[in-house]
């Protein structure tokens, strides 16, 4: 009797280098199909976890698309990197009028959000629609912290630690919330459907850029055995170069250092600093826990490509190259862990038992 396994994805925050994670999920979609499997990646995936744009694209992967055929997820993989390569434009993007506004009102750019959140959420309501986590097609962790009650959120619809349902939100407001990256994006204001309140979130990425201990953390509430459980953690790229001059860190100031301008050095370190706390942390825990198998790719960025807000065309060339060079130097992992999926598809031991999901309207 094969064993049953428990396949994890788990994806890092990053802004527009989201488009790194979706070129591997697309070499691994084409790697599957070329050994005839057509299954989505909802039905291949038990449990997927996402911070900020890692939580964007899980969410895309796993939840049910509005007006579409039973079990058609939100997005495709497809439609997820034409989203990064060209929709981000416009999400990223500020008008000349608005521009020369706070120029004017606040020549630094210290006083205010970078970008204007009415065409993201626009976009998420389109792609979403108003069907809550409670309908996701597979298990779903999203990060977010509540900055009124000082808590770190994980939104999810799998299981409480007492073994309860979890509070439930909408998908196009829980992405707004993973995605609420501070200095970028205004707070999210969203609905908790179960306790009908309303909650202050911002991007999980404060607390939790790589959520694969969260993911693992949510496995062993919901019952899953070591030996089951294989993580697939992907990165959003590191600019392990980039760094900030000691001479002109010295003179920033509190203003300086959340400065748009020199790329909000603050947020550009915890960020950095978690994901490698995160992914040392999560390869000594399981070096510990040898019947979890866990497997992590990152790729190397240039010192400019690190911004997670360049969608300029010629910053989507070099995230491409960063994806591509990973996938060319993982090819023998992507080929096997593509078999290993396989098997999973295609073995009636694999035996995950359908989630208990309640499919709200």
């Amino acid at each position: 009797m094969a064993m049953t396994k428990r396949f994890i994805l788990s994806i890092d925050g990053g802004g527009v280098r989201g488009l790194i994670p979706v070129r591997i999920l697309e070499t691994l979609e084409s790697r599957l199909s070329q050994r005839g499997v057509a299954t989505p990646f909802h039905q291949i995936f038990d449990l997927m976890a996402g911070t900020s744009t890692g939580g964007l694209i899980a969410a895309g992967l796993s939840a049910p698309r509005p007006g579409g055929e039973a079990g058609e997820a939100a997005a495709t993989i497809a439609e997820l990197r034409t989203f990064y390569e060209r929709e981000s434009r416009d999400i990223f993007k500020s008008s000349i009028t608005a521009r020369l506004a706070r120029t004017i009102s606040n020549p630094l750019g210290l006083f205010d959000e970078t970008y204007d959140a009415r065409p993201l959420e626009k976009l998420l309501k389109e792609r979403f629609g108003w069907t809550s986590m409670a309908s996701g097609l597979t298990r779903l962790v999203l990060t977010a912290y509540d900055i009124e009650h000082r808590k770190a959120v994980f939104m999810t619809n799998g299981l409480e630690e007492n073994g309860g349902r979890p509070d439930d939100y909408y998908f196009w407001q829980a992405v707004r919330a993973t995605t609420a990256a501070p200095s970028y994006f205004e707070p999210a204001r969203i609905e908790n459907l179960s306790r009908r309140t309303e909650e202050a979130m911002v991007d999980g990425g404060v607390f939790m850029k790589d959520p694969a201990i969260a993911a693992y953390l949510e496995t062993r509430k919901l019952g899953w055995d070591e030996d089951e459980i294989v993580i697939l953690s992907l990165g959003t790229g590191r600019a392990s170069e980039r760094s900030f001059a000691y001479k002109d860190a010295i003179g920033w100031g509190a203003l300086g250092w959340m400065q748009p301008s020199k790329g909000v050095p603050i947020l550009s370190i915890l960020a950095d600093g978690q994901s490698q706390t995160a992914a040392y942390q999560a390869a000594h825990l399981f070096n510990e826990l040898p019947k979890v198998s866990y497997y992590r790719l990152e790729a190397d960025l240039p010192a400019e490509a690190e911004d997670l807000d360049n969608a300029r065309p010629g910053n989507i060339i070099t995230l491409n190259g960063a994806a591509d060079r990973v996938i060319r130097d993982n090819t023998v992992f992507l080929d096997t862990f593509a078999d290993m999926l396989t098997e999973h598809v295609n073995s009636p031991e694999t035996g995950a038992d359908t989630p208990d999901l309640v499919h709200a309207a």
